[in-house]
């Protein structure tokens, strides 16, 4: 295994950590520590979430540079009753990574939904 393999398995591990957290909803597994706001953040949207929930990832990629690398891939909440909001619609995601000592920590997360520009509505996508 190469060494840019081997960041890109640690970053994959990762991003499933954080996924089986999410599912959970455990937040303290979810955050870095420190950043309060985030955390306040998931405290309000975590309520609104079925109480059983998985998470369908496709089309990852992800880019390794020395100690940084990014990933971005689409996923959807499965599992869940068919008309339950949060399972109606594919997201996309990219996060950032920067490793210090050894160790690689999310440094920047953003996820979002298709909107329609004509309405500024999220266009529901059950299927890609």
């Amino acid at each position: 295994m190469t060494l840019e393999n081997n960041d890109e398995t640690q970053i994959q591990q990762l991003i499933n950590d954080w996924t089986s957290a999410l599912c959970v909803k455990d937040i303290d597994r979810m955050m870095i520590k420190g950043v309060t706001e985030w955390r306040r953040t998931w405290e309000q949207c975590l309520p609104y979430f079925p109480e059983s929930f998985q998470v369908e990832t496709r089309d990852m990629i992800i880019n390794v540079s020395g100690d940084t690398a990014f990933a971005h891939w689409v996923s959807r909440f499965t599992g869940m009753p068919k008309d339950h909001p949060a399972g109606q619609t594919w997201m996309r995601a990219t996060v950032g990574y920067k490793r210090q000592n050894g160790r690689w920590f999310i440094a920047h997360e953003h996820v979002s939904f298709p909107l329609n520009p004509e309405t500024s509505q999220i266009v529901l996508t059950p299927d890609i």
